[in-house]
């Protein structure tokens, strides 16, 4: 039999071709937070609007430059990161795409936001206290500036100054009190360490419940994954107790992990979905539950452990200023 050609035919034949079914859209996200800390909200997402989520996990740092050597062409549309100042980095290295925030004003308190919507904090990580009941009280501990007092000689723990949390804790002094003061303090609290820094702050824990110190400065959150964690890291943990600082006058200091559409994503509108997505009641309690870090979002159910350390004060310092000072705390702590 001889074919005999249609034009018609060929025609829907080309399409097909040309261009293949899309079953759905793609969002591709860069992550700096560990995937068993993200993926199952991104998985929710994709399947609630049927689209597919491609997730890269990697260092912070190592993530914003790969975002520098990408450029343009750049498959990241969304960066989820940790600590305003890493946000800050970002958006400085002109890596980031402003976002109207007048459409996430009800989401979050604004010191948690970037003002221009460079990008928006998705839950708080305080920076507190834990020390060791049998060798202190709550009563002799009061606040950051009072760890430079002569009686915590050799009795303090803390991680490397190289560390993020720390030059924000320290660009968050400067804020409050200017560099000079801010420098005196530190030359202080460096003369009262038990040890040479070292560790991150789970080790600043177990270092506290073996004696090898009595106060340490931590995030929150590390004591509250001890205290679902291993048998030896509950062990170490339920010897220590939590303190919030500087409840009398500003408050503990609070940090966030964020997010930010990325200056070339192929798909802004769906990941400003994403970022309304990880607001809801839902994205924001599992922050709680799994991550031990509180919700950006007031009133939102949250772990029993994070309730069991009770309500406190936080700092309402612009957390902008954090990268704002960034500079000037690594150079006072080095």
């Amino acid at each position: 039999m001889k074919f005999k050609f249609n034009p018609a035919f060929y025609l829907i034949l080309c399409a097909i071709v040309v261009s293949p079914i899309q079953a759905s859209e793609e969002l591709n996200v860069y992550s700096a937070r560990k995937e068993a800390y993200i993926k199952p909200l991104l998985d929710q997402f994709a399947q609630i609007h049927n689209i597919k989520v491609n997730l890269v996990t990697s260092k912070a740092d190592a993530l914003i430059q790969r975002l520098i050597g990408e450029g343009k062409n750049t498959p990241a549309d969304i960066l989820i990161t940790v600590d305003a100042g890493r946000l800050h980095r970002a958006q400085q290295a002109g890596l980031l795409k402003s976002i109207d925030v007048s459409r996430f004003s009800t989401a979050a308190p604004s010191q948690f936001q970037d003002p221009e919507g460079y990008w928006f904090g998705l839950s708080l990580r305080a920076r507190t206290m834990v020390y060791h009941p049998q060798r202190v009280t709550a009563q002799q501990l009061s606040d950051y500036e009072s760890l430079a007092d002569a009686q915590w000689k050799k009795r303090i723990c803390v991680r490397s100054s190289n560390n993020i949390y720390n030059q924000s804790l320290v660009a968050s002094m400067i804020a409050h009190h200017g560099e000079q003061a801010t420098q005196e303090w530190a030359n202080h609290l460096v003369s009262n360490f038990a040890r040479n820094p070292q560790g991150g702050d789970r080790d600043q824990i177990k270092a506290v419940a073996a004696g090898l110190c009595d106060v340490a400065i931590v995030n929150s959150y590390y004591l509250g994954g001890m205290l679902i964690g291993s048998a030896a890291e509950q062990a170490a943990a339920n010897q220590v107790k939590l303190f919030w600082p500087n409840q009398r006058d500003r408050g503990a200091h609070m940090n966030i992990s964020g997010i930010a559409v990325t200056k070339y994503a192929k798909n802004t509108d769906l990941a400003i979905q994403l970022i309304e997505y990880l607001y809801t009641d839902e994205a924001q309690a599992w922050y709680g539950d799994v991550n031990m870090e509180y919700p950006v979002r007031k009133g939102i159910t949250t772990n029993p452990i994070l309730l069991g350390w009770g309500d406190y004060k936080a700092d309402n310092l612009a957390l902008k200023q954090l990268g704002i000072h960034n500079a000037e705390a690594v150079k006072i702590m080095d």
